[in-house]
């Protein structure tokens, strides 16, 4: 699975999927079979713009 590139399409994609498909973050990485690596990775590109992943809600905010 390739996640999208661009930050505002990779925040919208993220949220979507987890809202409509899985309950964590651990869970959507499981399910759309990304590693670790990738997972931090657009994790830390979403940090960059100032979105952090809220468990609480399951999306970055």
């Amino acid at each position: 699975m390739m996640l999208p590139q661009d930050p505002i399409i990779l925040l919208s994609y993220m949220n979507t999927q987890l809202r409509d498909n899985y309950g964590s973050l651990e869970s959507l990485a499981e399910g759309l079979d990304i590693s670790t690596d990738e997972l931090d990775e657009a994790v830390s590109r979403l940090k960059e713009m100032g979105y952090a992943y809220d468990a609480a809600q399951n999306k970055f905010v």
